[in-house]
């Protein structure tokens, strides 16, 4: 036991479309473009109190065997767009967008997010990705091929020039040259309201870790169990002192899904019926095939993984993150259904998973307030399985016990997303 005072638990709520968490055959899965349902949704977490809104994003359809993979991808609009629409009917909700470092330049996402800032009183949050993947860059006119050891040191880079202009904004010109860039110039507008826009990131390995303890407000990070979750904000948390840089100065939020029944038993069997869903035998061919590279067109995905070795450097699935690999993988995979007597698609379902909350309204917010207390994570990013209705029930069911146990906000004390968080607001070097 501890005599610390209750964290308060941050939420915020992604908008879900992006790999296989929407469930498209529900009757009550709504349009992934329509701005309708982008409101909805925002307007649904703001009147959760929630932190920010999450906006994913693509820069190209993947393909499986030369062909777009439709199960899993969405044709986004663009990020910003959306969430500048989202400001003039919002008033407290934060606005995070998805903007890769790799393809845009520093002077125009310094620019870009400030307008958003400005639009929104204080409200904009940059998601900082990157890639090295050559297929996503031919939509780009450099060819867009990064090697994959300099991704995050033009991320960083990008993180550092785009501060210093939101910096220099109306007071002093920039200029930088560093092994990304060489620039010299000035913001065309005023700091914004924010000082920084908030700036989320990714990243797990090694490199992103670091990255995360140098630069970002958030991370957005991805843990299938709280043991694991433990660890990684006790090591990212550890890493934040040799820059300066104290422990809540830093918010971390896994992506997490949920699932609420009146039973602890109903809720069980909902989630598996909509895992199975999330999975069906098309997509779990896709995924193996992702390890594998190679056509598993004929597998059986109701029987044993495949019997032969994946295929290394394969270009059979295009625009997908690498997981890792293949022999590795393969490897792990067959141990872990071995161990539990799993079918290909049964091990799908088991390895592609979030971290997810089960059980009734009141057991689900006992499992996050219990999550928080003891530093699994700072809060949470719920990633819904239906648009746009997905954040609903978890408002009006769940919301309100976190508030009963004094753990979650009944009123936004603040205007920024800052104030939300509670981060600093950074002052001019």
């Amino acid at each position: 036991m501890t005599d610390r005072p209750l964290k308060q638990i941050h939420l915020a709520a992604h908008f879900p479309g992006v790999n296989n968490t929407t469930v498209w055959s529900d009757p009550a899965s709504g349009s992934q473009i329509a701005f309708d349902s982008f409101r909805h949704l925002a307007e649904t977490a703001e009147r959760g109190r929630f932190d920010f809104f999450f906006l994913a994003e693509g820069l190209r359809l993947r393909e499986v065997k030369g062909r777009i993979h439709d199960l899993d991808v969405v044709g986004r609009p663009e990020s910003i767009t959306v969430l500048a629409a989202l400001a003039a009917v919002t008033t407290h909700l934060g606005l995070a967008a998805t903007v890769n470092a790799t393809f845009n330049e520093p002077y125009e996402l310094a620019r870009r997010f400030a307008s958003l800032d400005h639009l929104s009183g204080g409200r904009a949050a940059w998601n900082v990705v990157t890639s090295s993947d050559a297929f996503t860059g031919e939509n780009f006119r450099r060819g867009g091929f990064l090697d994959r050891g300099d991704r995050y040191t033009r991320a960083a880079e990008s993180v550092a020039l785009a501060r210093a202009f939101w910096d220099a904004a109306g007071s002093g010109t920039v200029r930088h040259q560093g092994p990304q860039f060489d620039v010299e110039g000035t913001l065309s507008l005023p700091r914004p309201p924010q000082g920084h826009p908030v700036v989320i990131q990714a990243g797990d390995s090694e490199e992103g870790r670091e990255f995360a303890a140098a630069a970002a407000d958030v991370i957005f990070s991805r843990h299938s169990t709280p043991a694991a979750g433990r660890a990684f904000h006790a090591d990212v948390k550890r890493r934040l002192a040799a820059y300066g840089r104290k422990p809540d100065e830093l918010k971390i939020m896994p992506g997490v899904t949920y699932v609420l029944g009146d039973t602890e038993e109903e809720a069980v069997e909902r989630a598996a019926a909509i895992r199975r869903a999330q999975v069906g035998p098309a997509t779990a061919i896709a995924y193996l095939e992702q390890v594998w590279g190679i056509d598993l067109s004929d597998h059986d995905v109701d029987g044993p993984l495949p019997a032969v070795d994946p295929v290394r450097d394969s270009s059979l699935v295009q625009g997908r993150t690498s997981l890792g690999d293949p022999l590795e993988i393969a490897a792990k995979w067959r141990a872990v259904a071995a161990e539990k007597r799993l079918s290909s698609r049964e091990l799908v379902i088991e390895v592609t998973g979030r971290q997810s909350f089960i059980g009734t309204p009141a057991s689900v917010a006992e499992q996050i307030d219990q999550q928080v207390q003891s530093d699994v994570a700072d809060g949470f990013i719920l990633v819904p399985h239906l648009t746009p209705g997905g954040l609903d029930d978890f408002v009006d069911r769940v919301v309100p016990l976190l508030q009963e146990r004094g753990v979650f906000r009944t009123e936004y004390t603040g205007t920024t997303l800052r104030d939300h968080l509670g981060l600093p607001v950074p002052g001019r070097p």
